[in-house]
């Protein structure tokens, strides 16, 4: 299917691309109406326009405008509430979840949303083969379902998903082996974004590989009208060299219509680019913006409010790729070595917190009574002259032209690690990288020593943290540690909250004993917008509907 381009449409685009779209902004800043295209920053491009292939917050940003899933959140809160469905429960033990689907919805292509569909789109997902049984492509599947319907990887997770079935139009029951602290809040992810049956259809002729540069994706910029969702707007364009996403109103929308017609991503590497472009009216809101810059903007009555803490930052050993990190010692002194304080006090937003465990204090199951590792360079010495490793020598990863929620300076906060590393002898070898696809890949394909990264949380529960990490082995960790996974599949499988609860207290704990990276901070991510905006809500989960947007 080829994209319908409008000529407006194209005149934008261009009109951004050439820098000239603030004149065309600023010159309407008296005027109302929903007319005026609406530009957001984005840090980063998106990876794919499949929400399916990715696990990258920009990717998902602009799929949430286009594919919704079955389960949605509050709009600013991290409370699930209904999405495709309008209601769902589950049997008594959690294997079986029946989902209502909201009727008279229309996909952007005409096709009806039906309970068949949801189980084409699932039952897509559990065939996968080849590469796109690839942790770098499927990565929230695996976390959430497990393996396919034929695991090729004999290290890959037994397949928790067992069917889905459609009894009538409006209804879809999906079924799983086993309960699991996933479900229900897996099916409001943006992976799990509903596709039109033409859309899967064309999917079946697509292909991705592994190449000596990393994933090549289906390349969707010249037909991105190919992905056909329900949601408030449609893909106008992805036109890469450019590095803007165009979505226009879908004006069948079964929910409330956008506020504005227009809705363009366009990628802005540096931030510093981002908040000038802001204030010169070339784009009208931006994500993670720097700490430095929030008291300056709001002077100038820019809305810049700030999400609620929802994410951990922290650096990753993977202990297959340098035999020393096996050792325990190595592991403490590492974690004694680094400054946490420095980072937070200078680094992130008011608010930002230095982190003992890989959750957020507001995540219940959050402990109090955890091993911790203070920042004490000569300790951090002892444990390396102990360990025979005087002389350790590392390999680093770190990303390069992206900014993060929980990572707002990548360059700045690696830099900070290396020396509070070298500080106490250990040599470290750069290896920066360009976030996607290089970096994401090499770290979910286990290429790094060490390397920095975080997670935003997808759904308010425990598991949702510990679990997209330490429930198997995991190339990115490179251990295999059976009573730890014991653990964390005992908490996964136990349905009762406050029990589960408890559980993720005691592995925040051993995991923290066992120590396979060090957790470094948490941080309140802000989010700016032009005076002349009527914001979105802002979320925690930084799930923010772009089709609350509109111009005073």
């Amino acid at each position: 299917m080829q994209i319908a381009r409008s000529k407006a449409v194209s005149a934008i685009a261009a009109a951004v691309a050439m820098g000239v779209l603030a004149t065309a902004c600023s010159s309407e800043r008296d005027g109302s109406g929903d007319s005026q295209p609406f530009v957001f920053g984005a840090a980063g491009d998106p990876s794919s326009l499949d929400p399916s292939l990715a696990s990258d917050g920009e990717t998902f940003r602009i799929a949430r405008q286009v594919l919704e899933p079955l389960l949605d959140h509050e709009s600013g809160t991290s409370e699930l509430v209904g999405g495709l469905a309008e209601s769902w429960e589950s049997n008594d033990d959690g294997t079986e979840w029946t989902f209502h689907l909201q009727e008279d919805v229309k996909f952007h292509d005409g096709e009806d949303l039906t309970g068949e569909v949801v189980c084409q789109n699932f039952e897509r997902w559990y065939n996968w083969s080849g590469t796109y049984q690839s942790s770098s492509l499927s990565y929230y599947w695996q976390n959430i379902f497990g393996g396919f319907a034929e695991n090729e990887d004999e290290d890959g997770r037994d397949a928790n998903y067992a069917g889905c079935e459609a009894p009538d139009e409006h209804t879809a029951v999906i079924s799983v082996h086993e309960y699991s602290a996933n479900y229900p809040g897996g099916f409001s992810l943006a992976a799990f974004g509903i596709h039109s049956p033409k859309s899967l259809e064309a999917y079946a002729d697509d292909s991705v590989s592994e190449g000596d540069e990393g994933i090549n994706y289906p390349d969707y910029s010249q037909e991105a009208g190919a992905i056909a969702g329900t949601g408030p707007f449609e893909i106008s364009e992805w036109n890469k060299g450019n590095q803007e996403v165009v979505l226009e109103r879908f004006d069948d929308y079964w929910g409330d219509n956008a506020g504005v017609e227009t809705l363009i991503f366009k990628t802005v590497d540096e931030e510093a680019t981002r908040r000038q472009d802001l204030q010169s009216g070339a784009i009208h809101g931006y994500d993670l913006v720097a700490p430095a810059d929030v008291t300056t903007l709001e002077a100038d009555d820019f809305i810049v409010p700030t999400r609620d803490v929802f994410n951990i930052f922290y650096l990753a050993f993977t202990q297959d790729q340098n035999e020393a990190l096996e050792d325990l010692q190595v592991r403490q002194a590492i974690a004694h070595a680094l400054d946490k304080s420095q980072i937070v006090d200078s680094l992130l937003p008011d608010g930002g917190t230095v982190a003992t465990q890989f959750m957020p204090e507001t995540v219940d199951g959050f402990s109090e009574d955890v091993p911790e590792y203070p920042h004490d360079p000569d300790r951090a010495r002892e444990l390396l002259a102990d360990a025979g490793h005087e002389d350790l020598e590392v390999s680093f990863c770190y990303p390069t032209e992206v900014t993060r929620p929980y990572m707002p300076a990548p360059e700045d906060i690696y830099q900070v690690l290396k020396a509070d590393l070298t500080d106490v002898g250990i040599s470290v070898v750069d290896k920066p990288m360009k976030w996607n696809p290089d970096y994401i890949d090499t770290v979910y394909d286990g290429g790094c020593e060490l390397h920095i990264l975080g997670w935003t949380g997808d759904f308010n529960d425990g598991y949702n943290f510990l679990g997209a990490w330490f429930a198997a082995y995991d190339e990115a960790w490179g251990f295999r540690d059976d009573a730890l996974f014991a653990s964390m599949e005992e908490a996964n499988r136990e349905p009762d909250y406050d029990t589960r609860v408890e559980l993720y207290k005691t592995l925040n704990a051993e995991i923290m004993e066992f120590l396979p990276g060090v957790p470094i901070s948490s941080s309140p991510p802000s989010i700016a917008f032009s005076p002349d905006v009527n914001p979105p809500n802002v979320s925690p989960l930084t799930q923010e509907k772009f089709a609350e947007v509109s111009f005073k």
